[in-house]
């Protein structure tokens, strides 16, 4: 995908539901397990924890917690949904809990023309420090895609119904589109990974280091032999 297609995809505006854009509708999952080829090592500083913090990502966990899992997803991706509900909760008690992984949260809008919407809105509640609560709504009250369930309207529906948050500045960021360029910038990220699918997830050293990807709505042993490697790994090279 060239940054070309990033931007046209990014053509984001009041009119988006007549957008002709294709969404994939894919309701498969898979597992590719395998480490970045050796050309992608220019994205380490783009995956480091201390980068993705620094640039705004949406993170879980402790910042000195030595893996990270960078996870790329869709609002209205059901396989995500899955994950989310089925999966994240147990990688949450295992390890994020502990202090041994971080979770951080990459857009990527691209299972319908509805998409967009709810990664800006998402963005904006990360400014006032609740965007898990709203990823977690979203995800709770997911319905078919592009069926409206992510209108803007409802989006700021679902905004108001989380506590403490100040509905003011959530409409102006979601308004003015504050986000288009970061969530742009995930996009671009995505691409030069070769992702498509959502979810697609990236478990790399915090440093950056020995990315390996994982995809799909793969089951919480997916993540465990991947994680567990990783904590092997690190104990060997101290």
């Amino acid at each position: 995908m060239s940054m070309a297609i990033v931007l046209s995809i990014l053509s984001f505006s009041s009119s988006l539901s007549s957008s002709t854009f294709n969404p994939y509708n894919r309701t498969f999952a898979y597992a590719e397990e395998n480490p970045l080829p050796n050309d992608n090592s220019n994205n380490k500083n783009n995956i480091s924890l201390s980068n993705l913090i620094k640039q705004g990502s949406p993170h879980l966990g402790n910042s000195s917690a030595p893996i990270t899992i960078i996870d790329f997803s869709d609002f209205q991706c059901h396989l995500c949904a899955r994950y989310v509900k089925s999966t994240e909760p147990q990688i949450n008690i295992t390890y994020i809990q502990t202090g041994k992984v971080n979770l951080v949260f990459k857009h990527l809008p691209n299972r319908g023309v509805d998409s967009m919407a709810p990664s800006l809105a998402a963005q904006c509640t990360n400014d006032q420090g609740k965007f898990w609560e709203f990823h977690k709504l979203l995800y709770a009250n997911q319905g078919p895609i592009d069926s409206g369930w992510v209108s803007r309207d409802n989006l700021k529906k679902f905004a108001s119904k989380i506590p403490g948050l100040n509905i003011k500045q959530f409409d102006s960021c979601f308004e003015n589109e504050k986000y288009k360029t970061f969530v742009a910038k995930d996009l671009a990220l995505a691409a030069s990974f070769g992702f498509t699918d959502t979810p697609s997830f990236i478990i790399v050293n915090s440093d950056g280091s020995d990315p390996e990807i994982l995809k799909g709505a793969q089951p919480f042993p997916s993540f465990k032999a991947l994680i567990e490697k990783k904590i092997e790994q690190g104990k060997h090279s101290q």
